[in-house]
């Protein structure tokens, strides 16, 4: 079992910059994905960018560029560096873990940026 904690989140005016951060309860191995997906008001869960188990990053078409995400192993942690934000980036954000086949969720953390 393992519990994520996402923080970070708030209210940012367009053009700014916010850090995400997900804290593992216990330890995380860089061999598993690990990521964050977001979901708007109405609108479905949608990934947004996920370190791979073979340490390969994806991310969404309109998010590449801007966003960053990178992982502590030491800290059991993993951020998500988002710059030059975007009234559509608004949306809860959701850690994700993968275990023995099983996704790991956080509470999800809220950002929103206004224009």
């Amino acid at each position: 079992q393992v519990q994520l904690v996402e923080s970070g989140g708030g209210l940012v005016q367009a053009g700014g910059s916010l850090n995400l951060s997900c804290a593992a309860s216990r330890r995380i191995f860089s061999t598993n994905a690990m990521g964050w997906y977001r979901q708007a008001p109405g609108k479905e869960r949608e990934l947004v960018a996920l370190m791979t188990s073979g340490g390969s990053r994806n991310y969404r078409d309109s998010v590449k560029g801007r966003f960053t995400v990178s992982r502590d192993n030491a800290k059991n942690t993993v951020y998500l560096q988002m710059n030059s934000l975007k009234p559509e980036d608004t949306a809860v954000y959701y850690c994700v873990y993968s275990s023995s086949g099983y996704n790991y969720w956080g509470q999800g953390t809220q950002v929103t940026v206004s224009s």
